[in-house]
């Protein structure tokens, strides 16, 4: 029993496919018949690739085309047509005219060619190409645009099918390897025939079209195992190369853990080494200070000793001294008692005498003060005039006649007319007198 071949089926089911896609045009032409391309046909079909509005009534209508589409108008009668060109509205009768409308906007069709390369291995290869109406006038004629759904999906399927049958011819003269790592020449190949053919290079045989741009984006080895085996020269020298890698950076981290290892224990024992001898030179400090101090305390031992014997032969000499001077003051003291005693007498005397003249002094002072006084009032009273007597007589006047005795009976004795002015004269007249008697008898 032999074994299914994968890549006839596949290109047993791809072209089946093609077929169905070519032969879905002849059907709708063959259920809608010629009144395909009438405007009435694409109105009332559910969905249409150009968003054509008709307007207006029965005879009298209005077709009204987007800017970016293309269409042509034609009449029966006319062997021309009467509008063509991009976004043209026109008016329509039902009854004489067809139109087309077709996108004019750019076109890409994505291509997925399974190629047999010259080593009779199986590769995908991906792109896609875009392409573009140049001339609509030379593109409705040759092309089929009259699927009322996708008026393109002819075109893109033809163009699909070339661009396919251009990737496997080129692909079959190369080998697996330019296939994988150069795809420049299946381009170049691509773009020459997909032009020759919708571009017609000068010539008047072209389709009306122009290929705007032609890319392999990528192309995949059909069998698992050869892609493996093609990947393996790749991995293995990877796979050497990060291994030696590997092993140098092993050699050089080796290499440099023993230096480290090295200088780490280099370090230790440098280290070992100065605190050894720091401990050595701290101990011999310590030592040298023990001695230092216990050859000083034996220094101040002694000197205290010699210190304390010079004190102690000082202190006898002063005791001596002290009893010589003590001795001396005594007999001084002795001295000083028998004649202290008659100075005493004398300086008694002598300050009881002073005291008296001091006593004699004050009373003959306080004497002479008071005379002095005495003299200053009487000379204030001597110099005192009649006027001023009188005026202080008469401010007393109120303070005596309140500490007069009140009379029991009153007599007044009547002179002249005015007999109120003879009383107050009369009264002024005695206390005159009575103050010149006061003024005699002072003097006297």
């Amino acid at each position: 029993m032999s074994e299914a071949n994968d890549y006839l089926e596949h290109v047993m089911a791809n072209q089946q496919r093609v077929e169905l896609d070519l032969r879905a045009k002849r059907k709708a032409v063959g259920r809608n018949g010629a009144a395909a391309m009438t405007p009435r046909i694409a109105v009332e079909t559910a969905s249409t690739a150009v968003d054509v509005r008709i307007t207006g009534f029965w005879r009298w209508k209005t077709v009204i085309v987007p800017p970016n589409a293309h269409v042509v108008h034609t009449r029966r009668g006319y062997d021309r047509p009467l509008h063509l060109g991009l976004g043209v509205s026109f008016r329509y009768n039902p009854a004489k005219d067809t139109f087309l409308v077709v996108p004019g906007t750019m076109q890409t069709i994505l291509i997925n060619a399974y190629c047999i390369c010259r080593e009779l291995q199986g590769l995908l290869v991906q792109g896609y190409v875009q392409w573009i109406i140049h001339d609509f006038a030379t593109a409705y004629r040759k092309l089929d645009f009259t699927d009322t759904e996708d008026p393109m999906r002819v075109v893109n399927v033809q163009l699909r099918e070339q661009a396919e049958a251009a990737i496997k011819d080129k692909v079959a003269t190369m080998s697996i390897d330019e296939v994988l790592s150069d795809k420049q020449p299946i381009i170049e190949e691509l773009t020459a025939r997909l032009r020759s053919v919708a571009e017609g290079e000068g010539t008047d045989k072209g389709l009306g079209l122009r290929i705007v741009t032609v890319q392999i984006k990528e192309a995949v080895v059909s069998s698992k195992r050869v892609w493996e085996a093609l990947q393996q020269p790749f991995r293995a020298e990877r796979s050497r190369v990060a291994r030696i890698a590997e092993i140098e950076a092993d050699v050089v981290i080796s290499a440099r853990e023993r230096t480290a290892g090295r200088e780490r224990e280099t370090a230790q024992l440098e280290t070992q080494a100065e605190l050894a001898k720091l401990r050595a030179m701290h101990e011999a400090d310590v030592f040298d200070r023990e001695q230092a101090e216990a050859t000083r305390r034996v220094h101040h031992e002694q000197e205290l000793a010699r210190q304390t014997t010079s004190e102690q032969h000082a202190t006898t000499l002063h005791a001596v001294e002290l009893d010589k001077v003590r001795i001396e003051r005594e007999s001084e003291v002795a001295k000083l008692r028998a004649l202290s005693h008659a100075e005493t007498q004398r300086l008694t005397t002598e300050a009881t005498i002073g005291i008296q003249d001091l006593q004699r002094a004050a009373t003959n002072r306080q004497t002479e003060t008071e005379l002095t006084f005495l003299e200053t009032r009487q000379r204030v009273a001597n110099e005192t005039s009649q006027g001023n007597l009188q005026a202080k007589l008469i401010e007393v006047l109120p303070t005596v006649a309140e500490k007069l005795p009140k009379p029991t009976e009153l007599r007044s004795i009547s002179i002249g007319a005015n007999g109120h002015d003879q009383s107050l004269a009369s009264l002024v007249a005695q206390m005159l007198a009575i103050v010149e008697g006061f003024r005699g008898g002072v003097r006297d």
